[in-house]
């Protein structure tokens, strides 16, 4: 079972930086160097300017982010609780398909275990190379800057049920994100409110949603570390599979190694034998939501035609990935996979990991001018993979292929920090 427990988070002071709204950041991962200009330009607390270090002069960037770390503590913008505490955190957003809602997570410190059933799972693959990025940075900080975001089975609600009678009055702090995120955050440090959500996550198994990278770079650096310690719990920011909040939206699929006249011949050939094939409107690429047959948009750089595609044999993908469990066969990432990028192109499994000739978009928009503009050959558009699904497949002992699933909102970085020592 996972080890859920209240925790001394480091947290700005608020009396001192002003506004948590200006403070905190984007995940590292989906920073431009424009936007984290604009970020460090905020605040000179703002946390990019230790999740996202930059060392001036060419120096070491880890240790200027352990630097600057130490300083706003030094200077009381960051401090330290004296008591331990769970942090609800509720997020009012209106998603990329235009519905309003709201989402509800738990901060709380996790005991590091190994991956397994009955603990903690991954649900996708990782690329290598933001692992080693994470290890230095914790290493030189020795805390968790930003959370790893897990889901946990709670039909009942008795987890948020318990923390809920304590956030009648005004939130901790609260900010709006870029997206127009609405993020409000209460410490409760009632010790039976924390009992309560300890027993109702006691049988749980915790799904990584988002933050693999982290979750691996903090098993890594506990085993450097040895012994026991703070260093043994990573922060979590925990949601319920049940919250009505919770949504998943695609990522879209970029190729930019398509140009050669013969591969683009052996592609189409192979998509109007294996798909059928219907002309769309470019602003119907994006396929609905929902289960069936593997169904995609599709547009490339030369002829800018839109097209819809639809899996005609289930036993095509079947065949592709027939070591896999049967969930895993209907995994829409898995099957584009299986049959376009490494059946068709040849692309390897490291062509994947090390995006060699792939890219990612998490907006039709960005997608499809991707593909107009011809930085990229083509682009697939994918529907949303269900809840369910997610949980058949890492239940099954699979894990997805990068990026099949875009958790929406993100947890904001910034918030909330776990100290390891």
């Amino acid at each position: 079972m996972a080890d859920v427990q209240a925790f001394r988070a480091l947290r700005y002071d608020l009396g001192v930086v002003g506004s948590l709204e200006s403070v905190i950041a984007p995940p590292y991962d989906v920073i431009d160097p424009q936007q984290r200009a604009g970020l460090a330009a905020r605040s000179a607390h703002n946390v990019v300017g230790i999740d996202l270090p930059q060392a001036p002069l060419g120096g070491d960037a880890y240790e200027e982010a352990a630097r600057l770390l130490a300083l706003w503590r030094s200077q009381g913008a960051v401090v330290r609780d004296e008591t331990p505490a769970l942090w609800a955190l509720q997020q009012d957003y209106v998603g990329p398909n235009g519905r309003a809602l709201s989402r509800r997570g738990i901060f709380a410190r996790v005991r590091i275990e190994e991956y397994g059933a009955g603990r903690i799972r991954p649900h996708e693959r990782t690329h290598p190379g933001p692992k080693e990025d994470r290890l230095r940075l914790t290493r030189a900080t020795k805390a968790n800057l930003s959370p790893i975001f897990s889901l946990y089975d709670d039909p009942a609600g008795a987890a948020w049920g318990a923390l809920e009678p304590h956030l009648a009055g005004d939130p901790w702090g609260e900010a709006t994100d870029a997206d127009g995120t609405v993020n409000r955050l209460w410490r409760i440090d009632d010790g039976g409110a924390i009992a309560r959500v300890k027993i109702a996550m006691g049988d749980t198994e915790l799904l990584i949603a988002d933050g693999h990278h982290r979750y691996e770079t903090a098993r890594v650096y506990a085993e450097e570390i040895g012994g026991e310690g703070d260093h043994r719990y990573v922060l979590m920011c925990l949601v319920a599979l049940q919250d009505p909040g919770l949504t998943i939206f695609p990522t879209h699929r970029l190729l930019n190694k398509v140009k050669d006249p013969a591969v683009q011949q052996k592609l189409g050939r192979y998509l109007r034998e294996t798909f059928d094939v219907t002309p769309i409107e470019q602003s119907e690429l994006r396929p609905p939501d929902g289960d069936g047959p593997l169904t995609m948009g599709y547009i490339d750089s030369f002829h800018q035609q839109a097209y819809r595609l639809v899996l005609k044999d289930q036993a095509t993908a079947d065949a592709a990935l027939a070591q896999y469990p049967e969930p895993y066969r209907h995994l829409d990432t898995a099957v584009l996979e299986a049959l376009v990028l490494e059946g068709v192109l040849g692309m390897t499994e490291d062509d994947i990991a090390h995006l060699d000739g792939l890219g990612y978009s998490r907006t039709d928009d960005e997608a499809l001018q991707a593909v107009l503009s011809k930085d990229y050959d083509c682009a697939f558009f994918l529907r949303g993979s269900p809840v369910r699904q997610v949980q058949e497949i890492a239940a099954a002992g699979v894990n997805m292929p990068p990026k099949s699933t875009f958790f929406y909102p993100k947890v904001p970085t910034g918030l909330l920090f776990n100290p390891l020592g």
